[in-house]
């Protein structure tokens, strides 16, 4: 089913939104139903996947510049900047080993299509769909305004994917639900 390049589609929204509850259960939608599926994950913080005192903290620590975590249950590659800049959504793309889908979390900014995460709790309420063109659904735990893109309730996982795979024009597995 993949071929040169992956299928990639956003989940975007403020801090508190539901962002990562979505992405959790979309990964497990779309794999139930036979996709290979990836995720990017953007953090504007500094984050670190690596523990103080452990090997390859202290590999870092020392300069390394990358820094490979190999066992028989996975591969974690760390990347120091080391005031270099960010490496741009599509640096990363490259990396990633071939699969159906991307689900890329964050990375508001990014010209791919979104769906927008908004819940009432979160850091912002204003609304991100009007200001971009790539936001083609809004999933809320209320009723938003019935202006702009198609509306689903956050915890509807399942019409999420739907609308993920009809607007990626990916074919039916045969594992569907």
């Amino acid at each position: 089913m993949t071929k040169n390049q992956p299928k990639i589609f956003g989940v975007t929204g403020w801090k508190n939104s539901g962002k990562t509850g979505l992405m959790v259960r979309l990964v497990r939608e779309l794999t139930a139903r036979g996709y290979r599926v990836s995720t990017v994950k953007h953090a504007h913080h500094d984050c670190d996947v690596d523990k103080p005192g452990a090997d390859s903290h202290q590999h870092r620590e020392a300069g390394a510049q990358e820094v490979a975590l190999v066992s028989g249950a996975r591969v974690a590659l760390m990347q120091e900047l080391r005031g270099a800049p960010e490496p741009s959504l599509d640096d990363i793309l490259a990396r990633l080993a071939p699969c159906d889908i991307v689900l890329v979390e964050g990375y508001k900014r990014e010209p791919i299509p979104k769906i927008e995460t908004r819940r009432r709790d979160a850091r912002s309420t204003e609304p991100l769909a009007p200001f971009d063109p790539q936001i083609l659904a809004v999933a809320s735990d209320h009723a938003p305004d019935t202006d702009g893109p198609p509306r689903f309730d956050l915890d509807d996982t399942q019409g999420l994917a739907e609308f993920i795979l009809r607007h990626l024009e990916l074919p039916d597995t045969g594992h569907g639900r």
